[in-house]
């Protein structure tokens, strides 16, 4: 049995308040059936910064991804392996994440392109190589890149 929350009137106020206990309050308030005590545009605006949220930890996994890759492959007397545990940590969150919300397999192809170009940048950076070291154009494609037994010579 769990224990009830304390409904509070003004759940506007709350959410300003106290995030947490907002939170509990609307999911009792949904669970209770009582949509028009709901907060409607604070919890409109919650569910569409979790789905931010998943784009964008997509989007950092998979730069992670690349950046190490390209390391991999253009500084391969560097491999180590704290550079493998990253990438197959890192594919295993992307992974996890499709497992979870399939739909965003179609995000992480639309970003593909523009994820590789950022990682291009921070692997010079990292590495101290020249830009044009790394190729304008990804050397990986988005099925390689999560496969976990693809490594670039």
């Amino acid at each position: 049995m769990t224990a009830r929350v304390p409904q509070e009137k003004n759940t506007t106020n709350l959410y300003e308040q106290d995030y947490y206990l907002w939170l509990k309050n609307t999911a009792q308030l949904l669970r209770d059936d009582q949509l028009s005590e709901l907060d409607k545009l604070n919890l409109i605006e919650e569910l569409e910064d979790m789905g931010r949220s998943e784009k964008r930890a997509v989007k950092s996994n998979l730069i992670r991804v690349l950046q190490h890759l390209l390391k991999w492959k253009y500084q391969p007397e560097k491999r180590s392996d704290s550079w493998l545990s990253t990438i197959v940590e890192h594919r295993q969150r992307i992974i996890l994440a499709f497992e979870d919300s399939p739909s965003l397999k179609g995000y992480y192809l639309e970003v593909f392109d523009k994820c590789y170009q950022d990682a291009r940048k921070n692997a010079a950076t990292e590495t101290r190589l020249a830009l044009t070291v790394f190729p304008t154009q990804s050397p990986f494609n988005p099925q390689d890149t999560l496969n976990p037994d693809y490594l670039p010579d």
